[in-house]
């Protein structure tokens, strides 16, 4: 009788551990390892952002904001480092950040560097050593600058003393530092190893460099603005061999940089009898932006302006037809600080405000909005489009 009885409780645990074999769930097979790899960006169209964020409440931790301005999606971002200076390269595939880094974060002994990302993966591709000297300014166009041929980096630099440090971006290295006193901003020549810098008694410094990057002469112009009643914003549109100013009273001065020495025009106002009695006047940082192929000027303006408003963000931005010198449109603005346009058949028009916002517009009659890019950063600043 007893091994009748534990037979049967043999017999029943095995029932038991049978069911619970068939009614276990079947397991999925092990998934395959991950490949970690970095997603390439589709090739820039033209409407590429580049916005530069110096972090001002941690500034040993800017970055750049990667945007898509036609979508407004959000592409990537790029640290970099303390109070960058930003610039894509000629061709579009790389973009030149000029930085600093601390050991200590905020101390420590200073190192300061070219990086070199690729614009497809935004990794860093290289990287080139330089003194100590490069202005740890806001990314003010101006500041950074290639030579014609894409070959020399051309880097200003405040000890407080001004120079302007030459990095030759084929060998990978700095060979020069060349000295320009009291003059500041960065104007490359579009022939040749050239460059030009403002001065603060109203003339141009031109700098001529050998083939190796070395100062071979420098010349002084005559003065074309005057720095004590109309001084000018540093940060110039380009086309081809002009440069555009625009001064704290809404005035414009063009500047040849083509021949033998720079020429220049008489300047012309943004305003008329109506806007002076208002005081409009330009104001921000990125304060102006130049659509070529039609040769629309837009300008950041703001009435009301006095001594000390020239970095009011805008009440309206100005559309200005260069040719005739006639205003062609009073666009509301979104407060902006800085603003940019593509260059393609169908231009947009960007306004960034001091809250991390890019207003998009088209370039067309009313230029209507598309959409509003916001959270961009904590301080964003400047914007580049490639």
């Amino acid at each position: 009788m007893q091994k009748k009885k534990k037979l049967i409780a043999l017999l029943v645990l095995a029932g038991l551990a049978s069911g619970m074999a068939i009614g276990e769930p079947r397991r999925p097979p092990p998934l395959p390892e991950e490949e970690i790899k970095v997603e390439r960006l589709a090739p820039a169209d033209g409407n590429r952002l580049y916005v530069v964020d110096p972090a001002f409440g941690h500034m040993v931790d800017g970055r750049t904001h990667v945007l898509d301005g036609k979508s407004g999606r959000f592409l990537g971002m790029i640290g970099t480092g303390f109070g960058s200076l930003m610039l894509p390269s000629k061709d579009g595939r790389s973009l030149y950040q000029v930085t600093t880094y601390y050991p200590r974060l905020s101390r420590g002994q200073r190192t300061d560097v070219v990086e070199i990302h690729d614009t497809q993966t935004l990794v860093l591709k290289g990287e080139i050593d330089i003194p100590p000297r490069r202005a740890q300014s806001i990314s003010y166009r101006g500041m950074l600058a290639t030579s014609a041929d894409g070959r020399f980096l051309y880097i200003q630099n405040a000890t407080p003393a001004t120079s302007v440090g030459i990095v030759d971006l084929v060998a990978g290295k700095f060979v020069a530092e060349v000295q320009t006193p009291g003059c500041w901003s960065i104007q490359a020549w579009q022939q040749g190893y050239r460059f030009s810098a403002i001065c603060g008694d109203g003339t141009l410094l031109t700098v001529t460099l050998d083939e190796a990057g070395q100062a071979k002469s420098r010349e002084r112009s005559a003065p074309f603005f005057d720095p004590d009643k109309d001084p000018i914003f540093i940060h110039p549109e380009i086309v081809g061999d002009e440069r555009y100013f625009v001064s704290y009273n809404g005035n414009v001065y063009k500047v040849g940089l083509a021949g033998e020495t720079p020429h220049f025009e008489a300047p012309w106002s943004l305003l008329d009898q109506a806007d002076r009695k208002r005081n409009w006047r330009p104001g921000g940082l990125q304060i102006s932006a130049l659509h070529r192929a039609s040769g629309t000027f837009f300008v950041n303006m703001h009435d009301k302006g006095a001594e000390g408003t020239h970095k009011n963000p805008s009440k309206e931005i100005w559309a200005v037809d260069l040719q005739s010198r006639k205003r062609l449109a009073r666009i509301a603005s979104n407060q902006s600080i800085s603003v940019a346009v593509s260059q393609g058949a169908e231009p947009l028009l960007y306004g960034l405000s001091h809250d991390g916002k890019v207003q998009v517009r088209r370039v067309a009659p009313g230029y209507p909005v598309l959409r509003d890019i916001a959270g961009i950063g904590e301080t964003p600043m400047f914007m580049e489009v490639n």
